[in-house]
């Protein structure tokens, strides 16, 4: 049976949030995630375009990238957790695994770039550890392209993703702002290549030192 999230995807719109627990809840923007790619999506594809190996979407969602990166020319793989997101991608005809990113992946070390674009950054609530992750999966002169938090916040709590119907179980998970992540990033060996701010949303490039 599906949870909050996947029910929303299912459905292809929210309302859907994320309930933190000082009790505010952050709106989760289902219906731009189940659409077709658009605004900034455009940047992340484009800087994609170069790279020499393919790309991995680490937390693919619907699959909107996945869809848009194979609509370029691009070949590219999605991952994720949810049965809902995981069927998404493949009617959008991506290719896609059900499977934790902390999870052995198809050609570890090997991808020419990996994403981490609408909030996953806060995948384990671990930012350090997921950007270590995502930094070991990287052929060598590989680009990770993450989007962060717009404020500048470093925060790691317990959440739950809700819905007008109800919550699901709690998870960690975390928020970091441009500077925050650059510095996680730094600890585990990654360096800035690139930032920034397309339609409201902040990205960072980082690459291996």
């Amino acid at each position: 049976m599906d949870d909050p999230f996947g029910r929303a995807v299912r459905a292809g719109r929210g309302p859907l949030w994320l309930r933190r627990p000082d009790g505010s809840r952050l709106v989760l923007e289902v219906e731009r995630w189940c659409a077709p790619a658009a605004g900034a999506d455009h940047g992340l594809v484009l800087r994609c375009l170069g790279l020499s190996a393919p790309v991995l979407d680490l937390g693919c969602g619907p699959g909107r990238l996945v869809a848009a990166l194979l609509g370029a020319g691009v070949p590219a793989l999605g991952v994720d957790v949810c049965a809902a997101s995981v069927e998404h991608t493949a009617h959008l005809g991506g290719l896609v695994l059900r499977r934790s990113v902390f999870d052995r992946l198809p050609a570890e070390g090997r991808w020419g770039g990996v994403l981490l674009a609408d909030g996953n950054l806060g995948i384990g609530g671990d930012p350090a550890a997921l950007l270590a992750r995502a930094g070991a999966l990287l052929a060598p002169g590989g680009l990770l392209l993450v989007e962060t938090a717009v404020p500048e916040v470093d925060e790691v709590a317990d959440v739950r993703v809700e819905g007008p119907d109800g919550a699901g179980p709690p998870f960690r998970w975390a928020r970091c702002g441009p500077a925050a992540t650059l510095r996680h990033a730094r600890a585990v060996g990654l360096e800035q290549a690139e930032r920034w701010v397309s339609h409201g949303r902040s990205f960072l490039a980082l690459e291996r030192t």
